[in-house]
């Protein structure tokens, strides 16, 4: 890559609390109080100033790349700021599709980054944001993300924790997935209430993981585990490992993540899974905002 390059790390993500809320916004967005959490695991996204625009993903897509996230967010971000986007952009896929860790919104928020990098853009531009926002809900977690409290359509910050612990985690995907339209539709259909949150927040501002396991929560996770029964023979199965405090689906699924007493515990987990015949990963919690690898 020439010298005029970025090549940035975007971070999957588990929501350690989700809560969808039955109202709507004026998008469509339902309400919803979120907590995330950004993982070592992640995408790369490459950046190169070039004298037309592209964008390449190297894994298959359910849209055009025209109408990918990435492409969305180079296109929106030139558009609020009179910028030609003279720029190619890669990404090297690692996430999982259709997983419920992020993937699509991180390498949105991720090329947003590294474009306001590229192209001299303060970050915390409101007009960022709102960027952000308008690409999807969880892209404005992935301009700075850190553990974070969200509301809105969970892309409205609240807090960050900078005491939240950092902790092995393990993966675990079944192979079949499921959307998040899919996922939100079987919501509307037959809501589940959501948990209050105020525990889990205060385990997150203490970094006692303990209370964290004990009050993660996602009611969307129950509706993911009803349309895709595979989801709860991975989740059943999680939660009596060796090892293992506590798992939860993540997001709209259809991946569940363990928390784990040690990075050791979550490996053998991961390899436990792998034998199973699905998808598995071990990693851990990050704090870390801004990832660069080169």
């Amino acid at each position: 890559m020439r010298h005029d390059g970025l090549r940035l790390a975007a971070p999957a993500k588990v929501n350690l609390f989700l809560g969808v809320m039955t109202q709507q916004d004026s998008r469509g967005y339902h309400y919803v109080d979120s907590v995330m959490v950004a993982l070592a695991l992640s995408d790369e996204v490459c950046i190169e100033q070039a004298n037309d625009f592209a964008v390449h993903m190297d894994s298959c897509l359910d849209v055009p790349v025209e109408k990918s996230n990435v492409w969305k967010a180079a296109r929106s971000l030139a558009s609020a700021y009179g910028i030609e986007p003279q720029v190619h952009i890669s990404v090297r896929q690692h996430i999982p599709l259709q997983a419920g860790l992020g993937g699509s919104s991180s390498d949105a928020g991720t090329t947003l980054r590294g474009l306001c990098q590229l192209w001299n853009i303060n970050l915390k531009d409101p007009k960022v944001t709102q960027v952000a926002r308008c690409i999807g809900a969880d892209v404005s977690f992935f301009l700075d993300p850190r553990p974070s409290f969200l509301t809105g359509a969970g892309d409205v910050l609240k807090e960050t924790f900078p005491y939240a612990p950092s902790a092995p985690i393990v993966l675990v995907k079944p192979l079949s997935g499921i959307s998040t339209a899919e996922a939100y539709a079987g919501f509307d259909q037959d809501p589940v209430p959501t948990q209050r949150i105020d525990a889990l927040l205060c385990a997150m501002r203490s970094g006692d993981l303990s209370q964290v396991v004990a009050h993660m929560s996602n009611n969307l996770g129950i509706v993911a585990c009803r349309l895709l029964p595979a989801i709860s023979e991975v989740h059943s199965w999680l939660v009596r490992q060796p090892g293992v405090l506590g798992a939860m689906v993540s997001g709209s699924g259809s991946c569940v993540f363990g928390i784990c007493k040690t990075a050791k515990s979550a490996q053998q987990v991961a390899q436990a899974a792998a034998e199973r015949g699905w998808w598995s990963y071990a990693t851990q919690i990050t704090h870390v905002s801004k990832r660069q690898v080169c």
